[in-house]
């Protein structure tokens, strides 16, 4: 395993253009001090002390040589940043998705807020759909169960603070989500449908601080068998969401609606699929 703090303090002895010139210097082939302070710009005493951070994390060794001392490279260290940072690389291939989602999300901010206005996106509507490795009225019950609603349904580096679909007509429909910044973002709003558990229909409206509504959103959820065989029972989910009373503020909800919604019904799968303890 790497050592965390070494690879810091490599980090940290790199970070300095006159100690990085210096170590390009030396990767052709040792060095003096004064050959390294006459080629990198510096003085002989500044070069000294850079020379010493750098031996200090072992990037750098000196070699006495009768009167001279003469400093060479030493790739180990090296080698260790090169690991760390292919390590770092590899998460972030890894994770591209996520870079993909926001590159998404600030293209379509910039491409609404080219035409927002009040009402502009209304009649928008999105539809969403999953396969679920689950009979139908458990994941009903994924949307109904404040608890296990609250598990799935946000998006990342987002939490739920305030969560219910109450299935029952006239039922409250409130999700509450805060940042990590701590902003904290309401959708109120009432349920419409709810048939036991196949199809779930209701309003949530996105509001401000002072409770004015940026939009508002009819979803129309309906929850089908995959399969008529029992032993592999499944479920076919769509999610239709259809946009009303739109403003100009709600452009970076409106934008994100494809990519938050996706990535929340992505949690609700991955959810279903997690072994139960």
């Amino acid at each position: 395993m790497v050592n965390t703090c070494l690879v810091d303090e490599i980090a940290a002895a790199l970070g300095d253009g006159a100690r990085w010139r210096i170590v390009e210097l030396l990767a052709e082939r040792p060095r003096s001090v004064g050959e390294l302070a006459d080629l990198a710009g510096l003085r002989q005493p500044q070069t000294t002390k850079h020379l010493q951070t750098l031996a200090r994390t072992g990037i750098v060794s000196v070699h006495p040589l009768g009167q001279r001392r003469v400093y060479a490279i030493e790739t180990a260290p090296l080698r260790t940043l090169e690991d760390r940072l292919r390590a770092l690389i590899a998460t972030a291939v890894a994770h591209s998705g996520e870079r993909d989602v926001l590159d998404r999300y600030r293209a379509a901010i910039e491409s609404e807020a080219t035409v927002a206005q009040d009402r502009w996106a209304d009649g928008r509507a999105f539809t969403f759909e999953r396969s679920l490795a689950a009979p139908v009225d458990v994941v009903w019950r994924q949307w109904v169960d404040p608890d296990l609603l609250a598990a799935w349904c946000a998006p990342p580096s987002m939490t739920i603070t305030t969560c219910a679909i109450a299935p029952d007509p006239g039922g409250d429909a409130v999700l509450e989500y805060q940042d990590a910044d701590g902003r904290r973002y309401l959708s109120s709003g009432r349920v419409h449908t709810a048939d036991a558990p196949s199809h779930l229909v209701f309003d949530l409206s996105v509001l401000d601080a002072a409770g004015a509504v940026f939009f508002t959103g009819h979803y129309d959820l309906t929850l089908s068998p995959a399969t008529a065989s029992p032993a592999s029972a499944g479920t076919a989910l769509r999610l239709d969401l259809h946009i009303t009373e739109t403003t100009a503020k709600a452009v970076p909800f409106i934008a994100g609606i494809s990519a938050g919604w996706g990535q929340v019904l992505d949690n609700l799968v991955t959810t279903i699929e997690r072994p139960r303890s």
